[in-house]
């Protein structure tokens, strides 16, 4: 307790600039605080579905149902048909058999990444015997999520990262990792939430073939955005493998919260027996899944919802083109605005909230040291007045209001 004592009596000489304000409502993408109406551009919820009223509704039949959560592991009495269909549908969606249903995305990955090199060895417990012993490793873009990055370190497997998409560093990391013997698994976002681009998945499909690797592709950014339906970056590639594993999360695009990975059956059952994270935890409320479920229906059925979020994304990057700023990937609806400088961003993020827009202000860890970003993203339920507004404050901070005359 000593460090943690210590860290605090710090903190209150050294304060670290965090945003710290409570709201009275959740970014649809307008929220309130402190009785002030506020646009969010950077809210996860990308199609506006967390307050839809047909989630709303779905989740109140729900709690009838069920009531308010599950006290249970799915393991030991706490399954539900309503998650069984969710996995369902889900897999359905990723092209693939079946999907395992975590409460969050972070322990999804955490779950999943951790426990599938030491599989055999926890399998063993209820009686399998191996034929082979394996040895795993690892190979990892360096711009993957935190909880990637965590997951792998708690597999204890080797590991070895790769410059961000860079197919000739992730090969020749993989040719020399053929000679030690060790089976590898290539594991990438498939759209990276700091820059907005997104992973080359068919060169990866290729080497994770090549190599006969694993790849795990986490699509918490991807999934209800990129493809023709949403099914994320195998649709948006068309681009499939049965060497993929796709995860995603609920709580971005879809609304609610949870994760998922999407996998061929007879994998699912392997995660369901092995992964702690499923097994000695409880799964989201099942009114969550009840809410869903309506929200992957919206997704089959509203593809204008879809079509708005990439309209708002395009309108944005054409109002912003004559500021002269440079924006780091136009590839998604993560549209990251380079500022440089930590300090300077921090203050064009404080004037655009006193102008009523919320921007994430993305400096170091999160980003590279003279990196810093503010991360627009576009939401389906932006107006063009609160697109023009946010623009004219950036043009503002710029000095060239003139060119949006």
């Amino acid at each position: 307790m000593h460090d943690l004592s210590d860290i605090a009596s710090w903190l209150q000489h050294h304060p670290i600039y965090h945003d710290s304000s409570v709201h009275s409502t959740l970014p649809d993408p307008t929220f309130v605080t402190d009785g002030e109406t506020v646009v969010s551009f950077s809210t996860n919820n990308y199609l506006a579905l967390a307050n839809h009223p047909r989630l709303v509704a779905a989740a109140k039949q729900g709690l009838d149902r069920y009531g308010v959560g599950n006290c249970e592991s799915r393991l030991l009495g706490g399954d539900l048909e309503v998650y069984r269909e969710l996995e369902r549908r889900l897999g359905a969606l990723k092209h693939k058999g079946d999907a395992v249903l975590f409460v969050t995305g972070y322990m999804a990955n955490i779950g999943v990444l951790s426990s599938i090199v030491k599989a055999a060895t926890l399998a063993r417990l209820h009686g399998f015997r191996s034929r082979k012993r394996h040895k795993y490793a690892y190979y990892s873009d360096e711009f993957n999520h935190i909880s990637i990055r965590e997951g792998i370190q708690m597999s204890g497997a080797l590991r070895y990262n790769y410059r961000h998409c860079d197919m000739n560093h992730l090969e020749s990391l993989l040719q020399a990792g053929a000679a030690d013997g060790t089976t590898p698994i290539i594991v990438s976002d498939g759209v990276f939430s700091m820059e907005g681009t997104i992973a080359p998945l068919p060169q990866l499909v290729a080497l994770a073939e090549r190599f006969g690797a694993l790849l795990y592709i986490d699509d918490a950014h991807a999934t209800g955005i990129l493809g023709a339906n949403g099914g994320g970056t195998s649709e948006h590639f068309n681009c499939y493998s049965t060497n993929i594993m796709q995860m995603g999360t609920l709580s971005k695009a879809l609304g609610s919260i949870g994760g998922f990975v999407a996998v061929e059956k007879e994998v699912a059952d392997v995660i369901r027996l092995t992964s702690s994270a499923y097994g000695f935890t409880c799964p989201p409320p099942p009114d969550q899944a009840a809410a869903l479920l309506a929200a992957l229906d919206i997704l089959e059925e509203e593809p204008q919802r879809r079509q708005r979020l990439w309209d708002n994304q395009r309108y944005f990057i054409e109002r912003m083109r004559p500021l002269g700023y440079t924006i780091i990937s136009t590839a998604t609806p993560i549209l990251p605005v380079l500022i440089g400088d930590a300090e300077t961003c921090q203050r064009y993020a404080t004037e655009l909230r006193a102008e009523g827009v919320h921007v994430d202000s993305i400096q170091f860890p999160a980003a590279p040291v003279g990196q810093a970003r503010l991360r627009f993203m576009m939401n389906a339920a932006h107006t063009r007045e609160q697109i023009d507004h946010a623009v004219s404050v950036m043009a503002r901070l710029a000095g060239r209001g003139e060119r949006l005359n």
